[in-house]
């Protein structure tokens, strides 16, 4: 199963990539981890990175997409994958399509979780009253300004690869202001079946084969 989760910040997308890696027995691929565990593995790419990291600047989508593809070759991605955080732009989900392409491989499937921007404030609001009310800490991104910049950012560069993968029929929108079980069984509803595994053929017998057999 190769997935993408697509939706703006706090839609959930963490939540459901966690229950589909406990069932499918996939992995999650954040591209902050990936480009980080690059970089301290020493790699050729992954120095590359580190150093326009250290700079400040933002690595390049040939670089990430090499990562990407470096990482998805290891074995504990052959049953699969969820791309977190990457694609972000067209130009990088068309990188993606032809790493991939080279390989084989192809998506099962994009999932979008729909969000109402508002809504989604209001419960990021309420979220940060009750984390204050016990006396919990507040994550850096906890602020509705903060939460408004990210959404503004996200329907600029992120948003149109919602009709980019529609285009290619592979899009499929959940209603993400669902509570977590229903959003759960609206993925699962709309991810394509597996697959049956592949029956053996026998190998063809060899004249030595046949001499032994008769």
């Amino acid at each position: 199963m190769r997935l993408i989760l697509l939706g703006p910040p706090g839609a959930g997308k963490g939540t459901q990539a966690q229950r589909l890696v406990a069932k499918y027995g996939i992995i999650q691929l954040s591209t902050g981890d990936v480009l980080r565990a690059a970089a301290h593995a020493g790699t050729p790419i992954g120095r590359k990175a580190h150093e326009i990291m250290v700079r400040g600047e933002l690595v390049p989508d040939d670089i990430v997409v090499a990562i990407v593809a470096e990482r998805i070759e290891r074995p504990d991605a052959r049953k699969g994958f969820i791309l977190d955080g990457f694609p972000r732009t067209v130009p990088q989900a068309e990188a993606l399509d032809r790493m991939l392409a080279e390989r084989g491989i192809k998506l099962d499937a994009v999932i979008e979780l729909r969000v109402n921007e508002d809504a989604l404030l209001k419960r990021v609001e309420s979220r940060i009253a009750d984390m204050k009310a016990r006396g919990e800490p507040l994550r850096n991104d906890d602020d509705p300004k903060v939460l408004h910049r990210r959404l503004a950012a996200y329907r600029e560069l992120t948003a149109p690869l919602v009709d980019y993968y529609r285009s290619q029929g592979t899009l499929r929108t959940v209603d993400g202001m669902a509570p977590i079980p229903v959003v759960w069984a609206a993925i699962e509803e709309a991810l394509p079946p597996k697959a049956p595994a592949a029956e053996l053929t026998p190998a063809p017998k060899t004249d030595k084969n046949r001499a032994a057999g008769s």
